[in-house]
């Protein structure tokens, strides 16, 4: 009897030798990451880090007789026919207003005119946009600026037509607009033309 007690009890301490050992042993396996290379798993440490993958850009164009916009022109207040491609080489803080707004673009603003006194004569612009373009004329968004002492190298107002405008918007700068109707964001934008990220003003 004493002998069948013994042997039951080597019996459930070998199993708990088995268990203990096949515990560590899956811990151990979970703990290695593993990657599919050439068709097989293999640990995520047998292979080099991975390089940044840039997402490939759309090949520039015009902008209107294409199905997504990856240039724009538009009118500055200077009257003259300008936009994407002439912004690149620097860095661009870009957001939408319109002239007879009586808060928000005010505010708004008031905000990139800080930015243009905290970063005058260095090679970054402000560009804004109206999204209210029958009213805001190059005249209008002359003297509107004139309110900003906005510097007209640094800081560019641009109108155009709404339409055109909205897929602006939308397209190139992640901004949905409408007359009148805008987010209360900025869209930084890269020297390369890119959209870097879009800010709460």
């Amino acid at each position: 009897m004493r002998i069948v007690y013994v042997i039951g009890l080597l019996g459930l301490a070998g199993v708990g030798l088995w268990l203990n050992w096949a515990s560590h042993w899956g811990r151990g396996t979970a703990a290695i990451t593993m990657v599919e290379k050439d068709g097989r798993l293999v640990p995520a440490s047998a292979t080099p880090a991975p390089e940044r993958i840039e997402v490939p850009q759309r090949p520039l164009n015009d902008g209107a007789s294409e199905p997504w916009l990856t240039r724009f022109v538009l009118t500055e207040r200077s009257g003259r026919k300008m936009g994407s491609e002439e912004l690149r080489g620097q860095p661009y803080v870009a957001g939408f207003f319109f002239t007879t707004c009586p808060s928000i673009c005010v505010r708004q603003n008031g905000r990139i005119k800080e930015l243009q006194e905290e970063f005058r004569g260095q090679p970054v612009r402000f560009v804004s946009i109206s999204c209210d373009p029958e009213i805001d004329t190059p005249e209008v968004l002359t003297q509107y600026a004139e309110r900003f002492d906005a510097d007209p190298e640094q800081w560019l107002f641009f109108t155009g037509d709404m339409k055109y405008i909205r897929r602006v918007g939308s397209e190139f700068f992640w901004l949905p607009v409408e007359r009148r109707g805008h987010p209360e964001r900025f869209a930084l934008v890269d020297a390369e033309g890119k959209v870097f990220g879009l800010y709460q003003w």
